[in-house]
């Protein structure tokens, strides 16, 4: 599941349903009022008191069957998410699919990562390093993986014993309200996760009140700097994962097509809107014209479709109509400085948020494109003439989430994936993908990780305990 926020994220108006599909407002919902927000901290404050106390192989029963449940229901919450941000209905069925494996992941693996470690001592006596939960949690979520993004978050700090005030995406009320039923019928104890449709204003009470020990936000650049600020202001550990403009780099090819379709599906995936997608394909001079051909033929006569009929041959809508005339205006902006446009860059008119799959070359620094994410459905496709350079253009970016390098050699793609500034790197492979796959960048993509065995290691107080000998 590759996947995470975005520099394109919806405008703020209010939690409501809104089919990108259609254009059509379908529901809308009240934002908390400031003291429904005070009661979900004090419910979080009090159902941590409880909750931490409780033996963690407990706690394991009940999020595996948080996991369980979000499997149960995969064709119910896919459709709610299909109708809220117009992912494709098999890619949202996949998504709460694959948050059974997230749950169950931290729900076996917990109680051995979570372990007490004794450590040598130099002047005697008996030093043990605890791993210990802080308390409640704030989590600021995103729209485009409504239920992984929570579950990944979620998981490992139900499991240390942390309690969560969950606050969504305003474009996600109907999947943040199936989430809260999850983890009530799982018997998740009242106060320990608390959905709140909070306003931006009461995000930052939540943040500066005392009894909140950490926030954790998936999202936008800009939304990261905001949260990390307030975060450092009243000295509150942050988990930031934010934009990506990822490298995928092509040496050579023994199958130029196939190599071709699989970065073009990649790049599709959520139709384009995921953190770590490949927003950069750099290609070897000698391959790059039959490449940029066989994407070109990928991307060529697609039309508009219903993303919960995914009827072939057609495309998907991104998350809003602002979203995709953001997306065109980068776009238009690279065409008129003169960048090849070999396919696409169609806004169709409203009101869907529909833009026509895209392949462009010959990107400049000149244009928006270069160093701004496209959080969309274009490939951007660069042509370099040796290692060197493809891995100089692969770091020339504000971001450092992942990248990947492809080869006929091995040995040849590890020795320019060892080179990328990312916090994750990868050879002859999208992304290294799993519950067991730790994720996040460095640079302005943000700080921390989530998943594998160092989702444990970020809200945990992991306190010595000294005993004289």
């Amino acid at each position: 599941m590759a996947v995470t926020a975005n520099a394109q994220t919806p405008t703020s108006t209010g939690y409501r349903v809104l089919n990108p599909a259609t254009g059509d407002v379908v529901e809308e919902f009240a934002t908390a009022t400031d003291a429904e927000v005070q009661d979900a901290i004090a419910a979080a404050e009090s159902g941590y008191q409880a909750w931490k106390d409780v033996d963690i192989n407990e706690r394991a029963k009940i999020v595996a069957r948080v996991g369980e449940l979000f499997a149960e229901r995969a064709d119910e919450l896919a459709a709610i998410i299909t109708q809220e941000m117009g992912k494709p209905l098999s890619e949202s069925k996949g998504e709460a699919e694959f948050c059974k494996d997230i749950f169950e992941y931290f729900a076996t693996e917990g109680p051995t990562l979570a372990a007490d470690t004794e450590i040598k001592t130099i002047g005697g006596g008996k030093a043990i390093i605890q791993r210990l939960p802080v308390g409640p949690l704030l989590g600021i979520m995103p729209w485009n993986y409504p239920y992984y993004q929570v579950a990944r978050f979620a998981a490992p700090n139900l499991m240390l014993g942390n309690t969560i005030v969950l606050k969504h995406a305003e474009t996600c009320p109907r999947s943040a309200l199936a989430i809260q039923q999850i983890m009530d019928d799982a018997g998740v104890p009242a106060g320990v996760y608390n959905n709140v449709f909070a306003s931006h204003d009461q995000i930052s009470t939540i943040i500066e009140d005392p009894r909140i020990q950490g926030v954790s936000l998936t999202g936008s650049e800009r939304a990261g700097a905001i949260i990390g600020e307030q975060a450092g202001r009243n000295l509150k550990k942050a988990v930031l994962e934010l934009g990506g403009s990822d490298p995928y780099v092509i040496l050579d090819s023994a199958d130029i097509a196939g190599d071709a379709a699989t970065a073009w599906a990649t790049r599709m995936e959520n139709t384009g809107q995921a953190c770590n997608s490949n927003k950069r394909m750099i290609v070897m001079e000698d391959i790059f014209d039959d490449f940029v051909g066989e994407l070109t033929k990928l991307a060529g006569g697609l039309t508009p479709g219903d993303p919960a009929a995914e009827l072939e041959g057609t495309f998907g809508p991104l998350s809003t109509r602002g979203a995709a005339e953001a997306l065109a205006a980068q776009v238009q902006d690279a065409v008129d400085k003169g960048a090849t446009l070999h396919a696409g860059g169609t806004l169709h008119e409203g009101p869907g948020a529909y833009l026509a799959p895209t392949v462009l070359s010959g990107i400049t620094k000149e244009m928006r494109a270069y160093y701004e994410e496209l959080f969309g459905p274009v490939a951007v496709v660069y042509k370099v003439s040796s290692d060197e350079e493809a891995l100089a253009l692969a770091n020339d970016t504000q971001y450092g989430l992942g990248g990947a390098v492809f080869s006929t050699d091995p040995e040849r793609a590890a020795k320019v994936a060892a080179g990328l500034q990312v916090g994750m790197a990868n050879v002859n492979a999208p992304a290294a993908e799993g519950a067991d796959m730790p994720f996040g960048g460095v640079k302005r993509s943000g700080f921390g990780r989530e998943l594998g065995p160092l989702g444990m290691e970020e809200f945990v107080n992991k306190r010595l305990f000294y005993v004289a000998g």
